[in-house]
């Protein structure tokens, strides 16, 4: 519910201050004091259009700022899930109009783009006189009324129908998936095969490449190699003329030996004298080994050249090996899919026909208590209109069979209308009369508020055009509605306004030669002098005691 507005520079309005709880709110006041411009406010804050003429005359900007609490559960997952949840049960809204054409939209303090904006505030507030808020004008929302208004088994019935039908349409989109046609499934099996052949054919190894790389390397150097290995054991070894390093160690290990006969101190450069000359010996043996060993085949560097084109060739696969292997593991799977298409899709056949059938069975159930409850509300609002001067009004709800299973059901519903007899019925939302309208509407909101999850509603003169025994049962039917929700009326019928649990008067006045709207919370000594002003007549003690006479008759 709306529990605080402020408004700024807003038409007449240059500020207003209002704090609100719930029942029936009325607000009331001369014509051309500013009520609609009230009403006007609250649109701007719920999204609607906001017109730079509704600034006041000589600013550059107006503001309205609005404070709700308990809002409806869909309006609370719709704000958390976009990134605003509500803090400590507060809702804060607020949209600033500037000259230039420029909206600020904010929630909880955060400037969001308006489109946004209007999403996250949908469902907190029912207007009527502006269509983009009636939910009952709406036929989207006229199927999700009449399951409401059938209470808690059709929504769980609902609530199966919809799973049903979301299993059915899974099902559905996989056998899509699958149902290429045959050309395509065959030409797509036989590219398959020849890539899966091509890799096999090849048949490359992890880390065979490196491995054949550096093997070339070293064929490809083998002169290279063999001069610096030779020169290696002739300087370790062999000498060739001059003296090999194992030969000058050989000397210097013989020569400290000789020093160790006659000084054993000298022991500490023997030891690694012994280690360095056994240490060349085995290295010179190695490099003979290294040597001795290495073969040059000019036949198999060409088997190594063939053996990398090969794998070059696959590179179309993958950038390494190993992503090549793990392409040909992907297209298997890929194959044995397509291989196997046929009895995955008599498979997924049965599937989807059994979850049709279960659909079915269910949908039809959903239909015929719709169809029930469809009378049954049909003769509450026939009741309700009667109550109303409408005795002569229809109603019924249209069902629009779906022909494939759906979320929601087998069938769309929409409310159609007639005033008259022999007027025929026509959708809800084309029913021309103003007055007809505003009295349906109540009779609407009399009967399906309860099951309603907005929890905010805005009558602007529903009574208009209405008179007589009429006036008074809109004002009882405010009243009922008032009992679970907050409930704003805006009206010049004193016997609607006797009914409010709360009553703002809106007055204009001039100050510094400037004309502005004020509203005023009214005690109950106001309030009857307000019904008096309301109820006219000459005589203000006659218009008085009517007028104590009113509110004694609702307390």
């Amino acid at each position: 519910m709306l529990t605080e507005i402020h408004v700024e520079n807003f038409a007449l309005m240059e500020a207003v201050q209002l704090s609100f709880s719930r029942g029936l709110t009325i607000f009331s006041g001369e014509t051309g004091t500013g009520k609609s411009m009230l009403i006007d406010a609250l649109g701007v804050l719920l999204g609607g259009r906001a017109s730079t003429d509704f600034i006041r005359h000589g600013l550059e900007k107006a503001l309205v700022e609005g404070i709700f609490e308990e809002c409806p559960p869909e309006v609370l997952e719709g704000l958390a899930e976009a990134g605003y949840p509500v803090e400590d049960g507060q809702l804060i809204l607020s949209r600033e109009i500037n000259r230039s054409g420029r909206n600020i939209c904010r929630v909880q303090g955060r400037t969001v783009p308006l489109t946004l904006y209007r999403t996250l505030v949908q469902g907190l507030v029912d207007i009527h006189g502006q269509m983009e808020h009636q939910s009952l004008f709406n036929p989207d929302s006229h199927r999700g009324l009449l399951d409401a208004f059938g209470g808690e088994q059709q929504l769980e019935l609902l609530k199966q129908v919809n799973q049903s039908a979301k299993n059915y349409r899974g099902l559905l989109q996989r056998e899509q998936q699958l149902l290429r046609s045959e050309a395509d499934r065959e030409r797509r099996e036989d590219i398959l095969r020849y890539q899966i052949d091509e890799i096999t054919a090849v048949d490359p190894q992890g880390d065979e490449e490196d491995s054949l790389l550096q093997e070339k390397k070293r064929l490809v150097n083998s002169e290279k190699i063999m001069g610096n290995i030779t020169e290696v054991y002739s300087l370790l070894y062999e000498g060739n003329g001059q003296s090999s390093a194992f030969d000058q160690i050989g000397r210097s290990r013989k020569a400290l030996q000789e020093i160790f006969r006659y000084d054993e101190g000298c022991s500490t450069m023997l030891e690694p004298i012994e280690s360095i000359y056994y240490m060349i010996e085995d290295l010179a043996s190695q490099v003979m080994s290294y040597r001795e060993g290495f073969d040059f085949d000019p036949g198999r560097l060409d088997q190594i050249e063939e053996r990398l084109i090969q794998l070059q060739r696959l590179r179309k696969y993958g950038h390494t090996v190993q992503e090549v292997l793990q392409t040909k593991e992907e297209m298997l799977k890929e194959l044995h899919t397509i291989t196997h298409l046929q009895g995955e899709l008599e498979d997924l056949r049965r599937d989807k026909e059994a979850a049709r059938r279960d659909y079915t069975e269910k949908a039809k159930e959903l239909s015929r208590v719709r169809a029930v409850q469809a009378q049954r509300l049909a003769e509450g609002l026939k009741k309700e209109c009667a109550d109303l001067g409408l005795e002569k009004s229809s109603f019924q709800v249209h069902f629009t069979a779906l022909k494939e299973p759906q979320v929601g059901g087998a069938e769309q519903a929409e409310f159609y209308f007639s005033a008259n007899v022999g007027e025929p019925l026509k959708p809800l939302a084309k029913v021309a009369s103003g007055g007809e309208m505003s009295r349906l509407m109540l009779a609407m909101k009399s009967l399906l508020s309860k099951i309603e999850s907005v929890g905010t509603f805005v009558f602007d003169e529903v009574d208009s055009g209405v008179g007589g025994r009429t006036i008074q049962k809109v004002g009882e039917k405010l009243a009922r509605i008032a009992e679970g929700k907050q409930v704003f009326c805006i009206t010049h019928a004193p016997q609607v306004a006797a009914f409010g649990d709360h009553h703002f008067g809106i007055q204009k006045e001039i100050i510094n030669e400037r004309t502005r709207t004020r509203i005023q919370y009214l005690t109950e000594d106001e309030r009857i002098h307000e019904l008096a002003r309301m109820l006219g007549g000459d005589e203000e003690a006659i218009a008085l005691e009517h007028a104590r006479k009113l509110r004694k008759k609702i307390q």
